[in-house]
């Protein structure tokens, strides 16, 4: 499993259940990654979609513990047997997680590659992901060469998960 994210300086990716950017060569980079595989959310980054419909052209999996949510096009699911289940009809180097950021936290073990893309500057953010920099269990593979849009640098990254979990049925994490 995968994960992609735009991240600033300070590792924010989000306010007012928004991105903090909206770089058209990121947004290219993601639908290019994301294109005919599954991707998977909280239902916060579903209804942040415009019109809170799915992304076309891929299998949209939303996490999310209510009874009775529904959306065409979408596969709810209520929990983690729930959603491990689902993925387990997909070869893993075809699903992505693209947030919200408790999703990206819980399910950040489970995922053997993060593709990140690294923004150098920073706005005021009230959700965040966590530092990879920080992490041992993460290492940076790969930088892509500096890309410029709206007087900002970023770069395309790679991280590999050098000790990636597997889903235990018998442990349950806290549910989102």
């Amino acid at each position: 499993m995968n994960l992609i994210v735009a991240v600033d300086k300070n590792w924010g990716i989000g306010a007012k259940n928004g991105l903090l950017y909206n770089f058209k060569q990121d947004m290219n980079f993601f639908k290019e990654m994301t294109m005919g595989k599954v991707v998977v959310m909280g239902r916060n980054t579903l209804e942040s979609f415009p019109g809170g419909k799915p992304l076309k052209n891929r299998i949209n999996i939303c996490l999310f513990d209510q009874p009775g949510f529904e959306r065409e096009n979408v596969v709810v699911v209520m929990n983690f047997d729930e959603l491990f289940e689902k993925l387990s009809y997909y070869e893993t180097d075809n699903i992505f997680v693209i947030g919200g950021a408790s999703v990206y936290k819980q399910l950040l073990p489970y995922c053997k590659n993060a593709y990140i893309t690294k923004i150098e500057d920073s706005k005021p953010a009230e959700v965040f992901f966590p530092n990879l920099d920080e992490n041992k269990d993460w290492e940076l593979t790969k930088t892509g060469d500096p890309l410029y849009e709206d007087n900002t640098v970023f770069y395309f990254c790679k991280y590999e998960n050098k000790n990636v979990q597997k889903y235990n049925w018998a442990i349950k994490p806290d549910l989102i």
